[in-house]
């Protein structure tokens, strides 16, 4: 009993950090005020409703159309640059929705530069159509997140090998019938399971909707609490998306629950089919086109605006800006990676049923928007300062102690993306056997031993690419820094906001770039670890 007393006390405090703020906001249901939602029926929730059902399936269908085309291609087919392909169609995960957002309004712009070369060149007096609408959002949410789509879908049809067309052929279907009767039905819960994964990241985004000034959830939510100041109207909004996330949520556990067929085995995977003629340069062209709409034209967008820029871009505020956001990200990534440390070793101690749903909802975090855990996390932190205040003598005058600091931040940092963290670690961990742990306590050592002579040596990989894969989410969080950072602590991702709002695409450019670049490195890495050759 003692021997899991520890562990159960971490994974309880481990519950209370996704509990709580969620039950703030699941409250917030009870606490009608008839005022509130008569303003929210008559002026909010029909369009928000219509907007965000909208923007669900026409991103749904984009992804999984994108993602599994691509991924067909590059695991079926032998083709001119098939192998560059493969890893590079996954770098679009390296720019964030909201910077492509920006770039492809500026390249869309009457006053950008393929507008102004139509005018002047062709006598194309409107330049390009206008892209700021709901199909214009459509196609960049769907450009930036069929990776998730495609990394799964690929390894469907990798793992299927030739077997899927050997089984059409010997039926007589063509391979383009092939695919649709037979492979596409078996590969059907890793694209679903891709789809909602997309579709979660599109319930979370703020930074793309506000660049195209599309009214979702989560901008109604920060213009409540910040434009309004009513964070009552925040709450509930909160309290309806956070309905939208745990039905996405299920959807995703139960397209998980229904994979069934089994790979085939390694040495299917080189057995490729090999195109000839036009159908050869037709797939480079295809994997070229979607690569060069999702990564190559916004990176050189930005990086034309930055030589534009230069001069007056790199300044002393933007080397503190950076400051701030390496600062705030490397310590949330290094306490995240350790909570998940300890949370992988207390389920791995425990082994009750209790540890194992303990972890699954100590990890629901990074499913909810992070304008609801803002939300969630500032009234339970604004009730404690409210207490500390009325309980101790404070300097007069005094309205908040823990509220507005780099903690409270960081606390929600540590909610959102434990998941993340936690998921490598628990991978490392399944790689070490139970019996090297205990050969070690029979030697003499204690459970402090253990840990710094088995568990932390077998596992520095794992905690390393934790630790880097939540550096790279938390650089490119946008509304909880808005939310919960410091006063006057800007960020890499809140001054591109602040310039956006205001139009100035240009001079976001600079800060857009340094969020990109820390996660290349990342993103190539998680692309070839699978690579085909």
């Amino acid at each position: 009993m003692m021997k899991t007393f520890l562990p159960r006390v971490w994974l309880a405090l481990c519950i209370l950090l996704v509990v709580v703020p969620l039950s703030v906001i699941i409250a917030a249901l009870g606490e009608f005020d008839a005022e509130i939602w008569a303003f929210l029926l008559d002026y909010q929730l029909p369009e928000l409703l219509k907007n965000t059902l909208f923007m669900a399936a026409g991103v749904a269908f984009g992804v999984a159309f994108l993602g599994t085309s691509a991924a067909w291609l590059t695991a079926m087919y032998e083709f001119p640059m098939r192998g560059f392909f493969f890893w590079a169609l996954m770098l679009p995960l390296a720019v964030p929705a909201y910077v492509a957002a920006f770039t492809w309004i500026g390249v869309f712009d009457y006053t950008g530069w393929i507008s102004t070369w139509l005018r002047e060149s062709r006598g194309w007096e409107n330049g390009l159509p206008e892209i700021r609408n709901r199909w214009g959002l459509l196609a960049v949410m769907s450009l930036c997140f069929y990776p998730y789509v495609y990394l799964l879908a690929r390894n469907a049809f990798s793992g299927m090998g030739q077997r899927a067309l050997e089984a059409g052929a010997s039926l007589g279907l063509s391979p383009l019938r092939s695919f649709f009767k037979i492979a596409l039905p078996m590969a059907r819960p890793w694209i679903a399971g891709g789809t909602l994964l997309a579709l979660m990241e599109v319930l979370a985004d703020f930074g793309t909707v506000a660049v195209f000034g599309y009214g979702s959830f989560t901008t109604a939510i920060y213009e409540a609490w910040f434009g309004f100041f009513s964070l009552q109207t925040a709450k509930q909004l909160a309290a309806i998306l956070i309905g939208f996330v745990f039905v996405m949520v299920a959807l995703e556990q139960l397209s998980r629950g229904r994979r069934r067929f089994e790979r085939a085995g390694k040495a299917q995977r080189h057995m490729r089919k090999r195109l000839s003629g036009s159908l050869k340069w037709a797939a480079s062209a295809y994997c070229m086109l979607l690569l060069v709409l999702a990564f190559v034209a916004p990176l050189l967008q930005l990086l034309w605006w930055a030589a534009d820029t230069w001069e007056t871009g790199w300044s002393g505020n933007l080397l503190r800006q950076a400051q701030n956001s390496f600062t705030a990200a490397a310590i949330a990534a290094v306490c995240v990676a350790a909570v998940a440390l300890l949370l992988a070793l207390a389920k791995r101690a425990d082994r009750s049923r209790f540890a194992a749903v303990a972890a699954k909802i100590a990890t629901l975090g990074y499913a909810v928007p992070g304008t609801v855990l803002a939300v969630g996390i500032f009234v339970p932190v604004a009730y404690l300062d409210n207490f500390l205040i009325s309980r101790f003598s404070f300097p007069e005058g005094t309205t908040g102690i823990l509220k507005g600091t780099l903690a409270v931040m960081l606390l929600a940092y540590l909610v959102r993306f434990l998941a993340v963290a936690y998921s490598s670690v628990e991978a490392g961990l399944e790689r070490i056997s139970p019996s090297q742990p205990e050969a070690a306590r029979s030697l003499g050592c204690g459970s402090w031993g253990v840990l710094r002579r088995v568990y932390l040596p077998m596992l520095k990989g794992s905690v390393a690419t934790a630790v880097l894969m939540t550096f790279v989410d938390i650089m490119k969080e946008m509304p909880i820094t808005l939310m919960m950072r410091p006063y006057d602590w800007d960020t890499l991702s809140s001054v591109i906001y602040s310039f956006n709002a205001e139009g100035l695409y240009a001079e976001s450019a600079l800060p857009a770039l340094l969020i990109i670049a820390t996660g290349l490195l990342p993103v190539i890495l998680l692309s070839r670890t699978e690579q085909v050759s």
